[in-house]
């Protein structure tokens, strides 16, 4: 019997550790909120960002959507931020950069703020994220779905006005500071010129969401689907810490026969 025991309990804790490690995997990752905004609206988004390595981020890049149009940014201690312009000067992506030894350490993470004004018209605007780690590896956040999903905000005139309490008005319609680079580079992994501090700073970002009674906007969010994945992905992960423990008893009752 003490020999049953022992062997039971040596499975019992992998059971328990594969089902926490399927639910880490499928709960973290880089979000954008809010996930519902109003058209025209000068929204401060927040851009969260944790560590799922056992190493720290140095640089995160995001990609502004099309149809948005990226205002300004408020300065974080110990990180600098580099911005790339097409031809017509509008941003097309924004990179902030650890300086000197720093960065986001495991089992941390770190929230940027930027204000951008929203497209004219409803529509689904995605957030492609790159997240760098100190060992050289990047992270596409940039997937519809699956284990690295990127964020999406849903504009939509039947947003809850929560969703945008923190939309600016004439104040930001400004351009972004001056002293932000200009280059016709698009890809996150190019070379950018340094912005440098920025003159102009957005007002601290709440991380709201939409409310929950708007139940088709939040159908058609990318953050729902992120949240059915994970549901999915516990589920799958429950399943086979049950298939474990059927297998162990087949093992015990084979043992006592």
């Amino acid at each position: 019997m003490r020999h049953v025991f022992s062997k039971w309990t040596a499975v019992f804790p992998a059971v328990i550790a594969g089902t926490l490690l399927f639910a880490g995997l499928a709960s973290a990752h880089i979000t954008v909120k809010p996930s519902a905004s109003k058209p025209k609206a000068y929204e401060t988004y927040t851009l969260k960002i944790p560590v799922e390595k056992e190493v720290p981020t140095v640089k995160i890049a995001i990609k502004v959507p099309a149809g948005v149009d990226f205002k300004n940014y408020q300065p974080v201690p110990g990180w600098k931020v580099e911005t790339v312009k097409d031809d017509a000067g509008r941003i097309t992506t924004v990179t902030w950069a650890a300086e000197g030894d720093g960065g986001i350490e495991p089992g941390q993470f770190q929230q940027f703020n930027f204000v951008a004004k929203n497209p004219d018209k409803e529509t689904s605007i995605a957030w492609d994220a790159y997240q760098y780690y100190k060992d050289g590896t990047i992270v596409e956040w940039t997937g519809d779905g699956g284990e690295s999903p990127h964020s999406v905000t849903t504009v939509s005139a039947s947003a809850d006005a929560s969703a945008a309490s923190d939309s600016g008005h004439d104040d930001h319609g400004a351009a972004a500071p001056d002293n932000q680079s200009s280059t016709a580079a698009e890809a996150p992994a190019a070379g950018t010129e340094t912005a440098g501090s920025a003159t102009n700073t957005a007002s601290p970002a709440t991380d709201t969401a939409a409310s929950a009674t708007d139940t088709a906007v939040q159908a058609s969010s990318g953050s729902s689907s992120a949240q059915t994945l994970s549901i999915v992905l516990s589920a799958a992960a429950l399943a086979t810490s049950l298939a474990a423990l059927w297998v162990s008893i087949l093992f015990v009752r084979r043992i006592k026969r």
